[in-house]
């Protein structure tokens, strides 16, 4: 089986991937993400994540294949990325209340032998409660936001603050497992053992 390799230090993304029984590898990519802003969500996703994938394969090795990703949250066409503060994530998630938004998580695959690249996306929309001024303080200061995409992680205590999602919950977390699991496979890294299988619907 191929050896996979996470060029993302995202400790959410690191949990999925274990959470399916994968072994794999960290090497974090440092890339300017400023260099993307002007592109629209789905294509920059995709073009970030491709270039955390490229950013890591002066190291690939025989038999390695790099998963890049890239997570953004988009309301009303304003991108919200990382809260810099808690001032910050305390008006983010206030902008987000009682409204519906996406969440955009591009996914890059580059290995095999011929050396090949998949490069595809998945969008959710979160739909959160109205929330009050006093719910919104509280859950700054747990500082669970201020690492993350829109200020909230929906796996923690940002639950509380979530109405309804439709589509892919994890992806709002970081990775699209449905979408990526049979893409894994096309490069030799199966979640259901040494041998390949095939899937049914729609990568």
């Amino acid at each position: 089986m191929a050896r996979l390799i996470l060029a993302s230090a995202s400790p959410r993304r690191r949990v999925l991937l274990e959470q399916l029984g994968l072994e794999f590898t960290i090497r974090p990519a440092r890339i300017r993400e400023e260099d993307f802003v002007a592109y629209p969500p789905a294509q920059r996703v995709e073009k970030l994540a491709l270039a955390k994938a490229r950013a890591v394969t002066a190291d690939l090795k025989a038999g390695e294949v790099i998963l890049g990703a890239d997570t953004i949250v988009v309301c009303q066409g304003r991108v919200l990325g990382k809260p810099s503060s808690a001032e910050q994530a305390f008006e983010m998630l206030s902008f987000l209340s009682g409204k519906l938004h996406q969440v955009y998580t591009g996914l890059a695959l580059i290995g095999g032998n011929p050396e090949k690249q998949v490069l595809t996306y998945e969008c959710t929309s979160v739909l959160f409660r109205t929330l009050t001024a006093p719910e919104i303080a509280a859950y700054v200061a747990t500082g669970e936001p201020l690492d993350k995409a829109g200020g909230y992680g929906i796996q923690g205590k940002g639950a509380a603050l979530v109405k309804a999602v439709y589509g892919c919950y994890f992806n709002v977390v970081g990775l699209p497992l449905a979408r990526l699991v049979p893409l894994l496979a096309e490069f030799g890294v199966y979640v259901w053992g040494n041998e390949e299988i095939e899937f049914g619907g729609q990568v």
